[in-house]
């Protein structure tokens, strides 16, 4: 771990109010545009899953680059990383709201993501170096909560500003916030004092990228080739292939972009998966969630995004007094209470139809809000604790790829099924909404929600059984 001197240690909560703001930027860029998406289709003239494409390529781009940005961190300096990325993001942010056209705004976003990526990948490892141990799970809790409400807010957020300004704005509010965090961010955040002379794994970080765009082209192309083509079905046995390769040549290499050996610790395996499951499901509700209610409810963008606000309002009240339980109680049966709330939540969403009260609608994203705030901050809190000293850095680039990738798997899983079972139920392709039969949207809806709660499910089996044997460890 790198030693800093007093003035670091004195700006610490500065610190962390910079390193936890492009984190919660990047993660709200992922969400803001998902309320503006029905309104997109037609400023843009494209069909429903292409216009999907701009959260996809932004989540793709960070899922792809992250483990690269970490190792990156690691050898020239977390805090130089971290600059750079929100700068680049800042530049990315002004050329999207400039973009005339699809192709240029796809292009913007995916250079966006690559900064959104870089300030990701380390800003968890700034926290670990400049916080002391008796401060370090309070500081991460709170980053942990932020990354939530990023994604979580961004929905309502994007609902109001394409109510009443254009959405270029989506891409603007970035800018003025980008600018001050990037002059503050290179004068107080730790400088290193000199480079680690070890290698980077180029090679393993081009066939993981690589891996991940065939995995995702296969999983969002299927949907209108059909998944019986012979160039989706090579794209995605091509991805497996290479990811196996990928984790042959980490397992082998003395410096590897993704540590295995953190893998053998049940508690930090266990953490990511819920992680993973946790940010899958929220994205899937995230993506579906503003079509349902902008046309099947026929509601305005910005009473939508009032609606979709619900849920960040109530993370923000919960989750200081989960962390402050969870310091009390301990992390891991508020993770495991908090798996139970987001099922629940999401099992009954699945229960409504074209008819049913709002008022439902609010009382189940309750549930949901309740268990995310419940689960986040005691989660993340626990995957880093589990990392050795001279591995936070690697663990923090670890859980930021996994929430990322279980953002992306999230739309992946949600556009993939909505579609599949609505050309189900009208016998014919869809790629979009059909005016006039809600009923074929409902049924399609009806899937995503079922399959969220059961991944939700499953993480809530492994949390029990983690803590039965932690149970039963204490009786021997």
């Amino acid at each position: 771990m790198e030693i800093y001197n007093k003035n670091v240690y004195k700006n610490r909560w500065i610190i962390l109010a910079v390193v936890v703001l492009l984190p919660f930027m990047g993660t709200l860029d992922s969400t803001i545009v998902n309320v503006a998406l029905p309104v997109m289709v037609n400023i843009f003239s494209v069909t429903m899953s292409s216009i999907q494409l701009i959260v996809i390529c932004y989540l793709i781009t960070i899922v792809s680059t992250i483990l690269l940005f970490g190792r990156l961190g690691d050898i020239k300096g977390k805090s130089i990383v971290f600059n750079l990325g929100l700068l680049v993001f800042t530049i990315g942010s002004l050329f999207c709201a400039l973009s005339k056209n699809f192709t240029y705004l796809l292009f913007f976003r995916i250079v966006q993501a690559i900064g959104a990526s870089a300030a990701m990948a380390n800003n968890q490892g700034i926290i670990t170096q400049v916080f002391p141990a008796n401060e370090r799970g309070r500081a991460l809790g709170i980053s942990g909560t932020f990354l939530a409400l990023g994604t979580m807010i961004g929905p309502p957020l994007g609902g109001i500003i394409i109510s009443y300004l254009s959405w270029h704005y989506i891409f603007l509010i970035n800018i003025p916030v980008g600018i001050i965090g990037t002059a503050i961010g290179f004068k107080v955040l730790p400088h290193k004092s000199n480079e680690k002379k070890e290698d980077i794994d180029f090679i393993g970080a081009i066939i993981f990228g690589i891996s991940v765009v065939l995995l995702f082209y296969s999983l969002i192309n299927g949907q209108t080739v059909g998944y019986d083509n012979n160039m989706i079905r090579i794209s995605f046995i091509a991805a497996i292939i290479l990811f196996i390769i990928f984790i042959r040549i980490e397992g082998k290499l003395k410096y590897p972009l993704l540590d295995l050996s953190l893998f053998k610790n049940s508690l930090f395996t266990v953490g990511i998966l819920c992680t993973f499951i946790c940010y899958a499901s929220i994205n899937s509700n995230n993506i579906v969630q503003p079509f349902y209610l902008e046309n099947v409810l026929k509601m305005t963008p910005s009473f939508a995004g009032m609606i979709m606000m619900i849920s960040p309002v109530l993370i923000t009240v919960i989750s200081p007094f989960s962390g402050y339980l969870s310091d009390k109680i301990g992390s891991e049966f508020l993770t495991f209470l908090g798996l139970i709330l987001i099922g629940i939540g999401m099992g009954l969403i699945a229960t409504l139809n074209e008819n049913s009260n709002i008022y439902q609608l609010i009382v189940y994203i309750v549930f949901i809000a309740i268990g995310n705030g419940l689960f986040l901050p005691p989660n993340n809190s626990l995957v880093m604790s589990s990392a050795s000293s001279d591995k936070l850095g690697i663990a923090g680039s670890i859980n930021a790829f996994v929430r990322n990738l279980g953002q992306s798997s999230g739309v992946a899983m949600a556009t993939m099924l909505l579609y599949s079972f609505m050309s189900m139920k009208m016998g014919e392709k869809v790629l979009g909404y059909i005016e006039g039969r809600d009923d074929v949207f409902m049924y399609g809806m009806r899937y995503v929600y079922v399959c969220s709660a059961i991944i939700c499910f499953v993480g809530v089996i492994v949390t029990y059984i983690r803590l039965r044997k932690k149970k039963l460890n204490r009786k021997i």
